[in-house]
């Protein structure tokens, strides 16, 4: 096991988990006001809607599917699924949502650079934010090529194994279970991971954000003058 390869999968992972709760906290304590999607919706409504539907959709089913894939254990998805079976099932549909998910995040950028009033809104982290989910969704993609060398689903134990110890503080389980794996999953991860550290510090908070008091508060009263 080399050095390196704890420090950026055995490490880093704690450190930008570590950042994510603690930059959250801090910022949703000091300023709340900041905590918001600034939508550029209202600058220009061409093109955004098809855009962010494309989008959402792609990553929200992606998210969820990682999640579920990577932490449910084998003897439990086992009752319901094979090992080969389920990476088949995570390649086609993170294929699809994986592609609908580039779409929008290209429609997103270009409107970004190219409307005059929505690029005169726009701050550099919501496209640091923006090229690396594009970045991200590219070799998320480009994984099940990788995936198609090896269709008995070992590689999938091996990175399941690695972000199950994550989550049971095992950094030198986690190192070793994905030593071996392709170069593309591990970037495909260390993106993930920036993506995660930065995330309190961007617009990508909203992402945690449940409007319960919505259904919740009293009516406004609106009066004609």
């Amino acid at each position: 096991m080399s050095n390196l390869n704890f420090l950026l999968f055995g490490i880093y992972p704690f450190v930008a988990i570590a950042v994510f709760f603690i930059g959250c906290w801090i910022r949703y304590d000091r300023e709340p006001y900041s905590w918001k999607a600034d939508s550029s919706q209202i600058f220009d409504q061409k093109g955004f809607r098809l855009a962010s539907y494309l989008f959402h959709i792609g990553v929200i089913f992606i998210l969820g599917g990682h999640f579920v894939g990577l932490l449910t254990p084998e003897s439990i998805y086992h009752h319901f699924i094979s090992t080969p079976d389920k990476q088949l099932l995570a390649m086609v549909s993170g294929g699809f949502f994986g592609i609908l998910c580039f779409i929008g995040t290209v429609m997103l950028i270009r409107r970004r650079l190219n409307n005059d009033r929505v690029k005169a809104n726009t701050k550099r982290s919501d496209l640091v934010v923006l090229f690396l989910l594009l970045l991200q969704v590219t070799l998320g993609l480009l994984t099940i090529v990788a995936s198609a060398q090896h269709l008995d689903g070992s590689v999938m134990v091996l990175l399941a194994d690695w972000a199950q110890s994550i989550v049971t503080l095992q950094g030198v389980q986690a190192t070793e279970s994905i030593e071996s794996v392709n170069i593309i999953y591990k970037l495909h991860i260390l993106v993930g991971l920036t993506l995660i550290m930065i995330f309190p510090f961007t617009r990508l908070v909203h992402v945690i954000s449940v409007p319960v008091k919505y259904f919740t508060r009293g009516y406004q009263i609106v009066r004609q003058r």
